[in-house]
């Protein structure tokens, strides 16, 4: 099976059903794609499939192909983050840690369809995702703050 993860070509030899999640951690390396719950409920495996976020622990590898997924990976380095993962750790959004790479997927998705997202909005983009730190103020000041910055781009 072919499939294109952050802009490369990757042939994977996976059985059709197996979640995107293990194709994407076992054979593409991308790590900070994270198992949470496994049943699509915590959003902690989002990545980006055509411009969507979507839970990779709940899609068949089967139904990504010729489509282009984007993972944390894929957004930003650590010479040049993206303007989501810069704000991150400016405002200090994270707290353990663990679910923020689908929370930067699920604000990432949002962004790139709007620019200028009310907090209506922010709510319902980040409705798929848990987190049990606390840091619900300083995830949305992260966003808002990147938000200002891609409109400059």
């Amino acid at each position: 099976m072919d499939i294109t993860v952050n802009g490369r070509f990757l042939s994977v030899a996976a059985d059709p059903e197996t979640p995107l999640l293990y194709v994407l951690r076992n054979d593409a390396g991308c790590k900070g794609v994270r198992f949470g719950c496994g049943t699509g409920h915590c959003g902690t495996c989002m990545v980006i499939i055509d411009g969507k976020a979507v839970q990779s622990c709940d899609v068949p590898v089967s139904a990504v192909a010729g489509k282009s997924i984007q993972t944390v990976e894929g957004i930003g380095t650590l010479e040049q983050p993206h303007p989501l993962q810069r704000a991150f750790v400016e405002e200090q959004a994270a707290q353990c840690g663990y679910c923020i790479t689908g929370i930067i997927m699920s604000a990432k998705a949002l962004l790139d369809a709007n620019k200028n997202p009310s907090d209506d909005d922010l709510k319902e983009a980040l409705s798929k995702n848990l987190c049990r730190c606390g840091t619900h103020q300083r995830i949305v000041r992260a966003i808002k703050r990147a938000a200002v910055e891609m409109r400059k781009l």
